[in-house]
């Protein structure tokens, strides 16, 4: 079997903190995969550039000229952690046999790169990085991501448990993740519906080497719920059940207060009138708030809207490595 050729993609937002150590740990990464012979020489890092505001994509730039695994992309403007990635993942995979996706912040273990390979030369088309432990999490962020995590599950979502986005993903994966053109990207949920073999590594997750984080509590909410919103109708069912519920119990107040005027017994008091129009109207205004949450992901469907714009390439050097090690690999009556 010839040596696949891999593509590290690193989706970058406001990261020049911690940037020239991501460079130096995967470079180190890559060379020592190509040393062993687990890669192929046209193997990269490609960085995308999400629209960040600091020096990000200036020292992109830099690492390009003076390394030479250092290949860039830049958006024109941020589009999201999801896209960048996405857009990363469909460059790269033009020209590579493999691609690792991975954050900037080195809180992946990049030694664990060299197991995904592994599993890749046994046949693995996907092979998702999962976290060991939560132990370095405070207590809110264990409890609402492992909550996140079994909610999706429950609403049938196939998910990765403690998988975020650092995983391995073959050449005839992607093309066929190419074809899903949702503009509601999530694609921890999108991945497992491929369907190829997949298999699991085991790491440690570290602390961030340096910056802050780019995903406040604010951010992560919103980041749940579109994942929930754009894989599962399970909340729009709840909420008919719930209207189910609550016509079933004004049936029940309805015949409670019927009998209570045949008996003669006038039940008064504006107080459990008022509490049960306001208890009625807020579950009418969720509702229509829940209905209106999916029918603008449908709005953004139906529009198709590009989900990136690039506006820079540093990836000409990897392209035509990868053509000069593909022609290499090949034997001579196929050249002719």
């Amino acid at each position: 079997m010839s040596k696949p050729i891999l593509t590290i993609v690193v989706p970058c937002y406001n990261e020049e903190e911690v940037l020239p150590e991501t460079v130096f740990q995967l470079s180190e990464v890559l060379d020592s995969l190509i040393t062993d012979q687990l890669v192929a020489q046209g193997s990269t890092v490609l960085f995308v550039d999400d629209g960040s505001k600091d020096a990000t994509w200036s020292l992109i730039e830099r690492f390009h000229l003076s390394n030479p695994f250092i290949t860039g992309l830049k958006l024109a403007k941020n589009a999201g952690h999801q896209s960048a990635l996405l857009a990363g993942l469909l460059k790269a995979k033009a020209y590579s046999d493999c691609v690792v996706s991975i954050d900037a912040d080195l809180q992946d273990d990049t030694s664990v790169i060299r197991e995904f390979l592994v599993k890749f030369h046994e046949g693995y088309d996907i092979v998702y990085g999962i976290r060991q432990d939560r132990s370095a999490d405070t207590f809110f962020k264990r409890a609402t991501a492992q909550g996140f995590y079994k909610l999706m599950t429950s609403l049938g979502v196939k998910i990765q448990y403690n998988h975020a986005d650092f995983r391995l993903m073959s050449k005839r994966t992607l093309d066929n993740l190419e074809k899903f053109q949702e503009v509601n990207l999530f694609l921890r949920g999108l991945v497992p519906l491929l369907g190829f073999p997949s298999t699991q590594v085991y790491y440690d997750r570290k602390e961030r080497f340096a910056g802050e984080s780019k995903y406040p509590l604010r951010k992560m909410l919103a980041f749940a719920f579109d994942g929930i919103t754009s894989f599962s109708v399970t909340p729009i069912r709840l909420v008919t059940v719930m209207g189910f519920l609550l016509f079933a119990l004004s049936v029940v107040a309805a015949i409670y207060a019927i009998v209570g005027k045949l008996l003669g017994e006038n039940v008064t008091g504006w107080t459990s009138l008022i509490l049960s129009v306001w208890f009625i109207g807020g579950v009418q205004l969720l509702a229509i708030g829940l209905i209106g949450e999916y029918i603008g992901k449908i709005y953004k469907e139906v529009k198709q809207r590009p989900l990136f714009v690039i506006e820079k390439e540093l990836t000409e050097q990897a392209q035509e490595q990868a053509t000069l090690t593909s022609q290499a690999t090949q034997p001579a009556s196929a050249r002719r």
